[in-house]
């Protein structure tokens, strides 16, 4: 459940944001190069099988032992960090702290590359588009934190 501020419309910092989120959204200083929502859907309808797909794989190597429990942490802390953007970003909209989170996702996706290069390098190999991604992502988080700061 949100807190208090957050579900009447507050942001974390006391600022009012009576608006739907996806106008506050809108209201956002972006950089030029910023991607469509729709294009943004997409990358995420690509990406998503293969985080599941590769992800689960990890977890399951793991818990039946054939993969040591520290390969599979960057992961595990990857799937949370990402599971979290969307409530951090259009729920609390709280800039900041949705920047350290992105920096966690990107770092987390080359730990988990190359923890699991040794033992499964498919694991690895796949996860390029997700990197690729999560750099663009990245840039455009920070610089709309940048552009929007107080």
């Amino acid at each position: 459940m949100w807190p208090p501020a957050v579900r009447h419309g507050r942001q974390c910092g006391g600022r009012m944001t009576d608006v739907p989120w996806i106008d506050w959204n809108e209201s956002l200083a972006k950089p030029s190069w910023t991607p469509a929502p729709r294009t943004i859907g997409l990358i995420w309808q690509i990406l998503y099988p293969v985080i599941i797909a590769t992800f689960g794989y990890v977890f399951v190597q793991a818990a039946r032992g054939r993969l040591p429990l520290l390969v599979a942490l960057p992961f595990a802390i990857n799937l949370v960090a990402n599971l979290i953007s969307t409530p951090i970003q259009f729920g609390m909209r709280n800039l900041p702290l949705a920047a350290v989170d992105i920096l966690v996702i990107w770092g987390t996706i080359v730990w988990m590359m190359l923890s699991i290069w040794p033992h499964h390098r498919w694991v690895a190999a796949a996860q390029m588009p997700y990197l690729v991604w999560g750099s663009i992502a990245t840039v455009l988080q920070l610089s709309i934190t940048w552009m929007n700061r107080a």
